[in-house]
């Protein structure tokens, strides 16, 4: 049975039941900040559930994509230990929405699994609630009865289990109900009754049959529901390796052809499918290796697929954990030393593109983005598994055999390895991880960034609202905001309505000074909410009796929630306030989004109309500006779009917006809006230089193109008060996506001057560079490079400073080389006036001597020659710096005939070192070492003669 054909087989028999297929919802669900990715089946129906939204369909069926691989359900930790755990796995769905409960869902899932995929029924089992005393719940003894009666199930199949198995909740509060699962027991002789839940792979539970009947109050109290519904969820992955009569999930066609892509792309031996306890050593990691590989591509490739990046936080973290444990698995357990897991996306899209459309059409953009991020962290995995074996070698002499948790802190910080692959590694030769100790590490890198920029209250700002989003539509309806205010004043009066505590709670009473973060209520604002890529203003809210810092604006729904904490006395709900938003910091964020709208239209100018906007981020220091483009730009494209968007603002253009219906504003020739984003039925439309009512009656008329775009944020009132503009950073962020950073007003002309000033710094630099002595110019390249490394400039500021100062360093090497060249004939004469003098002892040259102000690449040309000339010499360099800190250089060697008779460089130099205040050591035909008194020269040399004389008399 092919897994193609069963997933159809599942949606037939359901549809041929009255369900409507509903497809899978992106894996990545950015409409849900509580979630870091979609990990059920039902998140899709989740506003349905809690009342939100109306239904389309009483009963559904899909597939739906789910990732567990972060925060509350994670089994990133258990992949490619066992064979049926993934980080990305397809959830068969079932659903009923108030029509058929619990015997229709009970009798039809017999049915399929029996007769449909002829599973025997003597290895099914199935269980069921067996109550609560503390919520008053009895046991789910209709489930038990109507397993009885329904289905043909052996009645000693049939096992009642407590709240932590059988009874299913969405979150603290909201809709839940008992639950009736169905194990399949795959042990021989089918003696599995006593390992159901039991958490042993031979009997597992396949499909989960949750009826919600109950909603749990803030209190915690039960109350049935007006309507009942049955939500199901099957493991497709398990599904089909019981079908399909395979030991584990791994074995199955969804993930052969993928594994067997790795073996021919790494070169490793084939998979074989055993664990940990089968076959312990290498042989058992790559197994391992395997699994985590195949199971991680696929989770990558739905992830970015769906829209997803690798980052430092969030669900980007999390992508960027499970593409470095898949690599450093590549790296050390398949033997493959350069970026590979890129290759093998073509593999997941064979296997998986027929049924999800969308992995085909984002095919190369995943492979892009795969591949930079291989590249990033191949960059830093040598080094830090260098830094984790000497680590790993002192912690197994230790008595707790665990590594420090600094090391640990230091391993994620610094070379990009996330605690969890320190630990992994740690698990593999025997040792642990202090993991406290790394905890304690990271909260005082989190208490410097908090002390560097209020982290911990952005921290307390996000779960406040991640606990607002929970509450239904009802909830915000009554204390929705009117903001229409904020397009056209930043200062009004209001009334307080009430406020949200830290746990997203509404409150009534009046918010003292000292209670932390909160989020204030207003029936109406001037502060702008963030939306559409501009951030939310900030502010004061003053009341009769104390003051509330606004440190950010963010909307739920229709409801504007004032996020911060009172600065002083106590602010009253039912009270008038006066609400005042920054004013200097909002005037730069309305600069930076109008120049955002000038950009795009500058963008289709010089790159042409397939530019389409892929994101925005306008804050008071800049406009980050996301778009459709193949190619990085050159300093002549850069150029000529700073040149479009300052035109604009020496025009000194009027902005003009409007509100209208949605189809009218379409009907605008011109008029740019974000692919895929929904618009309301009445927008704002916002245009430069010509009225939005012009520009509607001439639409399909020819007229000069103008900047016209649907967007509901703030804007300045003309292009002048944007003062400059400047271009300062360009980058790919994914396959075929571009962006690009610029800055306005004094920011915009600090960062040009300081350009102007670095440029001029540099080519004064290079104009006196010849008569400079070789120490000057070095300095002076070391001082243009800080200098550009703290700078804000414009990019092709930046891009020309850089082709100056590597035309610099080309001038600098070409000097110190032919310097080199002056040196190393220096050491080879030297040398030769040593070997005349040189003392012999039965045929052997003993040659001691200074050779003073070269390197160690000369003191290399110098041995090499005498070696040369002489069949057999014992030699001794040594090179006193030139300046005044006493440094010298160390270099023994001896010739072939010599190291034979048991002659040791490295020994000399071990004995020598001492004397020069040094230590060095090497191989037995060339040593070298160091000091930092080259007043011990002389003894050294002395005692080098006799240990020479010594050991070639022995020999």
């Amino acid at each position: 049975m092919k897994s193609s054909d069963v997933r159809q087989q599942f949606f037939r028999f359901y549809q041929e039941r009255s369900h409507a297929f509903v497809p899978s919802s992106p894996v990545v669900p950015l409409d849900d900040p509580t979630l870091l990715f979609t990990n059920a089946g039902m998140n899709q129906f989740k506003d349905v559930f809690l009342g939100r939204e109306s239904i389309t369909t009483p009963r559904a069926v899909n597939a739906q994509k789910c990732i567990r691989a972060g925060g509350k359900h994670n089994d990133l930790d258990d992949v490619g230990r066992d064979t049926y755990h993934q980080t990305f796995f397809e959830m068969l769905g079932t659903w009923s929405f108030g029509d058929y409960f619990k015997r229709d869902s009970i009798a039809w899932a017999w049915e399929l699994l029996t007769e449909v995929w002829g599973i025997e029924p003597a290895r099914l089992h199935a269980s069921y609630f067996a109550g609560d005393e503390a919520d008053g719940l009895g046991p789910d003894l209709e489930s038990r009865d109507l397993w009885l009666e329904v289905t043909g199930i052996d009645p000693s199949h049939v096992h009642p289990f407590g709240r932590k198995d059988n009874f299913w909740e969405m979150a603290d509060v909201g809709p839940c109900g008992p639950s009736s699962e169905i194990h399949v027991d795959l042990t021989p002789d089918r003696s599995g009754a006593a390992l159901v839940n039991a958490d042993d792979p031979r009997v597992f539970e396949i499909w989960n049959h949750v009826f919600i009947q109950f909603n749990r109050d803030a209190e915690g109290r039960l109350a049935p529901l007006a309507a009942q519904h049955v939500d199901t969820g099957m493991g497709f992955e398990r599904l089909l390796a019981v079908l399909q009569g395979k030991r584990s999930n791994y074995d199955t066609d969804l993930f052969a052809p993928i594994l067997e892509a790795i073996r021919e792309h790494t070169g490793a031996p084939a998979y074989s499918g055993t664990l940990p306890a089968e076959r312990p050593g290498h042989d058992e990691l790559r197994d391992v290796a395997y699994r985590c590989v195949a199971d991680h591509l696929r989770c990558l490739a739905f992830a970015i697929t769906d829209g997803a990046l690798p980052d430092n936080e969030g669900r980007g973290y999390v992508l960027r954990r499970v593409l470095r444990r898949a690599y450093r698995y590549g790296r050390q357990y398949l033997g493959v030393r350069r970026p590979f897991l890129h290759e093998l996306v073509p593999a997941v899209v064979a296997v998986m593109g027929d049924a999800y459309p969308e992995l085909a059409a984002a095919e190369q953009r995943v492979r892009a983005v795969v591949r930079e991020e291989e590249e990033s962290f191949a960059r830093t995995l040598d080094h830090g598994i260098k830094l984790f074996d000497q680590a790993a070698e002192r912690a197994a002499a230790s008595d707790d055999r665990r590594i420090p948790g600094e090391v640990a802190f230091k391993l994620h910080d610094t070379y990009g390895f996330p605690v969890d692959l320190t630990r992994i590694i740690a698990e593999e030769r025997g040792l642990a991880v202090d993991v406290g100790g790394y905890e304690r590490h990271m909260e005082e890198a989190r208490e410097r960034a908090r002390q560097a920029g209020r982290g911990g209250e952005r921290d307390a700002a996000r779960e406040l609202l991640a606990a607002a989003a929970n509450h239904d539509e009802a909830f915000f309806a009554r204390i929705a905001t009117d903001d229409a205010p904020k397009w056209r004043t930043t200062e009004l009066s209001a009334r307080l309505t009430g406020w949200l505590d830290a746990d997203g709670e509404l409150r009534e009473e009046p918010l003292e000074a000292g209670g932390g973060i909160a989020a204030l209520l207003l029936d109406a604002t001037c502060f702008y909410a963030e939306q559409g890529g501009q951030v939310g203003d900030r502010g004061t809210i003053e009341g009769p009796e104390g003051t509330f810092e606004v440190l950010d604006t963010q909307r739920v729904r229709d409801t504007v929630l004032h996020l911060g904490r009172v600065a002083r006395g106590r602010l009253a709900p039912g009270s008038t306030v006066a609400a005042r938003v920054d004013d200097g910091r909002r005037e730069r964020i309305m600069a930076n989004h109008t120049a955002t709208h000038l950009l795009n239209l500058a963008l289709r100018d010089v790159l042409g109309e397939h530019v389409q906007q892929k994101g925005s981020l306008v804050d008071e220091d800049r406009t980050r500006f996301d778009f459709a483009h193949g190619a990085a730009l050159t300093d002549d494209e850069i150029g000529r779009i700073e040149a479009l968007v300052e035109e604009q603002i020496g025009a000194d253009c009027r902005v003009y917006d409007r509100e209208m219906p949605l189809a009218e504003a379409m009907a605008i020739r011109g008029l740019r809006a974000v692919f895929g984003e929904k618009y309301p039925e009445r927008v704002r439309v916002v245009s430069v230089g010509v009225p939005v009512e012009t520009l509607a009656a001439q639409a399909g008329d020819d007229r000069a193109r103008v900047s016209i775009e649907l967007c509901g944020g703030t804007h300045v009132d003309a292009t002048s008060r944007l003062d400059r503009f400047a271009v300062v950073a360009e980058e790919s962020v994914a396959q075929g996506v571009r962006r690009v950073v610029g800055m306005t007003g004094e920011a915009a002309h600090e960062t040009l001057e300081s350009g102007r000033r670095l440029r001029e710094r540099a080519a004064a630099l290079a104009a006196g560079a010849d008569a400079l002595p070789g120490d000057e110019l070095a300095a002076g390249i070391a001082e243009l490079q800080e200098a550009l490394a703290g700078a804000q400039l414009a990019l092709r500021d930046r891009r020309q400073l850089h082709v100056t100062l590597g035309e610099l360093q080309m001038a600098l090497k070409r000097r110190q080389e032919a310097q080199g060249r002056e040196k190393a004939q220096t050491a080879v004469e030297r040398a030769r006036e040593l070997l005349d003098g040189a003392e012999r002892i039965d045929g052997t040259a003993v040659v001691i001597g200074e050779i003073a102000g070269v390197g160690p690449q000369q003191l290399r040309e110098a041995m090499d020659l005498l070696r040369q000339r002489e069949r057999s010499a014992a030699v001794l360099l040594l090179a006193p710096s030139q300046d005044d800190e006493g440094k010298v250089a160390l270099l023994a060697g001896f010739t072939g005939d010599l190291v034979q008779r048991g002659a040791h460089a490295g020994k000399l130099i071990r004995e020598v070192a001492p004397l020069v205040g040094g230590s060095g050591g090497g191989k037995p035909d060339l040593a070298q070492g160091g000091g930092r008194d080259a007043a011990g020269i002389p003894q050294a040399m002395e005692r080098a003669a006799a240990w020479m004389r010594e050991v070639l008399s022995a020999a």
